[in-house]
């Protein structure tokens, strides 16, 4: 094991140092689409089917429909064969009764049918039909898994239509995805971004002997790593966590024989909280998840909960799992570059023509809608501002900023130009509100029509104006508004507690144990920010988190000094906070008085996103708006403190996206 991470390593750094060879496209790459191909052969078995066209060879079981096995490029599996055959390629979610305790369950069908047979195209369907006497012990949702082969295609397409009937009992679904085990005696080496990309720890390097268990169970500290150049670094499944906006293909790259194997998500019309929503990728294993909901960084409220009497219908996918390789084992890193073509090319592809479920809209049954988004703020302008760089979306009907825990239907997203014109595409046929949010301005646009999009429609909905929270003009501001923390200071790691594949500054915040630092830095006295003075990129702590005292932990009251003349004592001035992420915490305003028994205002107890433990710079997003009578305020120096006293452990805290306070108007 030692001499093959050395020899991993090298080829690793070897690659990773010198050009790889982009400018070559794919064209040293195995892609394989040549019509010339053979045809599409589909072999039934007594418990396995196969999918074979001449690239590739899929063999799931007969009829639960799990994945046993991909032969490919002379591996003659590449999922992990010392696994049990249910845990290798499968769809699992989690699920519970209303009321109930939590139930994982990797979905096996009953039944199974063909739906497509032909020289260019196998479609076949793997069906769980829930009865009465099932109720219990598995979710009451039909489920039907469907995977497809095209003739000259270096892979499968998977998606799975799910359906809750009107009278059946309601349940509560936490999670729903795809996970993939491949072989670990040839996978080592994970890309899931052009910065996040390195060879991985063996699953082995996991075991007790070899690591030390840090705050969490999902973070480790490697003590005897199989390979030693991981020595004393830290591995944690959520450092490699994404947006949706940007997961669309990650995966697992073999040295011997230099092989890729990545999972391409082409669309993020079905998965669940919009295009900020965060999930989890490819992590030590070696594993890649297509995760279609779930509740990370955002907590129970991203839960649907289904009622008897509610039907529902949704699909999940297609997601298309992609297999490339070269023959050139010093080109093995390129195989990277070459998903990303791909997947670019997936994506122009979308919706896809050759779906058979009649629940999957093609192209010309889709609609789209377009306009520009404009904002008026007489405090930045007399004229309207153009809306440039706004997230423009239609999602189910709500309040504002519902989309980014909405998990029942689907989402179209686009971010607008630099004028404000946005098009939001292929979007299917249903009721939608339109929402925005723009970066650079608080708050969330909600157009209070309802869109109602049909097939083929073309919406012109000409000139939208949005006016963000205001009422007063600005005597100061911390931060950027764009719903994120990562503008703030984020502290250097602890020098024994890094992941050296997070070195770049974007990824600062996704090392581990950050959150230790703020006592590191502030061991007695809470962080004081004087406007006019300090920096926010360097004096503004980027979390609001606990003090460790000794074995205990303690809340903490940070401070905005500022300056005020002319304070018209009878008006009201607005404190307006905006909160990136929010984990079992608290905030409490006060004015001049730090010690008052009763703040000002107060959030109670909010948020469950859990992201400051998971290497989030945010999660669920909320703004507060506070009035402070202008007889709170004196001429001259004045303090808010900003008080966070819940301190039950070391992960309570807000994360702050944007303070202001507007004068009167």
């Amino acid at each position: 094991m030692k001499k093959l991470g050395d020899r991993l390593l090298h080829r690793f750094t070897a690659g990773h140092h010198s050009s790889e060879r982009t400018d070559q496209g794919t064209s040293g790459f195995r892609h394989r689409q040549d019509l010339r191909m053979p045809p599409v052969r589909l072999q039934i078995h007594d418990r396995y089917v196969v999918m074979d066209n001449g690239i590739l060879q899929v063999t799931l079981s007969k009829p639960g429909g799990i994945i046993t096995g991909i032969m490919y490029n002379g591996i003659d599996n590449v999922l992990e064969v010392r696994n049990k055959e249910t845990n290798r390629g499968y769809w699992d979610l989690h699920w519970n009764e209303i009321g109930g305790k939590g139930i994982f369950d990797v979905i096996s069908g009953v039944t199974f049918r063909v739906i497509v047979e032909t020289e260019e195209q196998v479609e076949i369907s793997f069906v769980r039909t829930w009865v009465p006497s099932l109720e219990g012990k598995y979710i009451p949702l039909n489920i039907d898994k469907r995977f497809i082969m095209l003739r000259g295609s270096s892979g499968v397409y998977t998606y799975g239509v799910y359906e809750h009937l009107r009278e059946w009992p309601g349940f509560e679904l936490g999670e729903t995805r795809i996970a993939f085990k491949l072989r670990k005696d040839k996978f080592h080496y994970m890309a899931m971004a052009d910065e996040r990309r390195r060879i991985m720890p063996f699953p082995d390097d996991l075991c007790k002997e070899r690591c030390q268990t840090l705050d969490y169970q999902e973070a480790s500290l490697l003590t005897a790593p199989c390979d030693p150049h991981l020595q004393g670094e830290v591995d944690d499944k959520y450092q490699y966590s994404c947006e949706n906006n940007d997961l669309r293909v990650h995966g697992w790259i073999s040295f011997d024989p230099p092989v890729g194997f990545w999972q391409i998500t082409p669309s993020n019309e079905f998965r669940s909280g919009g295009p900020l929503k965060q999930n989890l990728t490819s992590h030590v294993g070696p594993t890649t998840l297509a995760v279609f909901h779930s509740t990370h960084y955002a907590g129970k409220t991203m839960m649907p909960r289904f009622e008897c009497g509610e039907p529902w219908k949704k699909v999940y996918g297609p997601v298309f799992i992609y297999l490339n390789s070269t023959p050139n084992r010093d080109e093995s890193l390129g195989l990277w570059d070459d998903a990303k073509i791909k997947m670019m090319a997936e994506v122009e592809s979308w919706p896809y023509s050759f779906v058979s479920s009649e629940d999957f809209p093609k192209s010309e049954e889709r609609g789209n809608a377009r306009g520009r988004l404009l904002i008026r703020d007489r405090f930045v302008s007399n004229e309207l501002i153009s809306a440039g760089g706004a997230y423009v979306g239609l999602a189910p009907p709500g309040d504002p900023g519902s989309w980014q825990i909405e998990c029942k239907g689907y989402q179209f997203w686009a971010i607008a130009d630099e004028a404000g014109y946005f098009s939001i595409e292929n979007v299917r046929p249903g009721d939608y509100n339109l929402y925005a949010w723009v970066p650079g301005f608080i708050g969330d646009y909600r157009n209070d029509t309802i869109v109602s999009v049909t097939s083929g429609c073309k919406i012109e909905m000409g000139d939208i104006v949005y006016e963000p929270p205001r009422d007063g003009p600005t005597l100061w501001e911390i931060g950027f508004p764009d719903r994120k923390a990562s503008e703030f200071f984020i502290p250097d790691p602890d020098p024994t507690l890094v992941n050296r594949a997070l070195v770049h500054p974007q990824d600062r915040f996704r090392q581990y144990g950050l959150w230790k630092r703020y006592t590191d830095l502030y061991p007695n006295d809470d962080l004081v920010y004087t406007i006019g003075v300090s920096d926010y990129r360097r004096d503004w702590f980027f979390a609001q988190v606990p003090r460790k005292k000794g074995d205990v932990h303690e809340g903490t009251t940070w401070q905005i000094r500022f300056k005020l003349q002319n304070i018209d004592q009878k008006a009201n001035y607005k404190l307006r906070v905006a909160i990136a992420s929010a984990t079992l915490a608290e905030l409490q305003v006060r004015v001049n008085d730090a010690e008052a028994n009763r703040p000002l205002f107060t959030t109670g107890l909010i948020g469950r996103d859990n992201s400051i433990a998971r290497h989030g710079v945010h999660g669920v997003y909320m703004l507060y708006t506070v009035n402070i009578p202008g007889n709170r305020f004196v001429q001259g120096d004045n303090t808010i403190f900003l008080k966070q006293p819940r301190c039950n452990g070391p992960f309570q805290g807000i994360m702050y996206d944007y303070i202001r306070l507007e004068g009167t108007s």
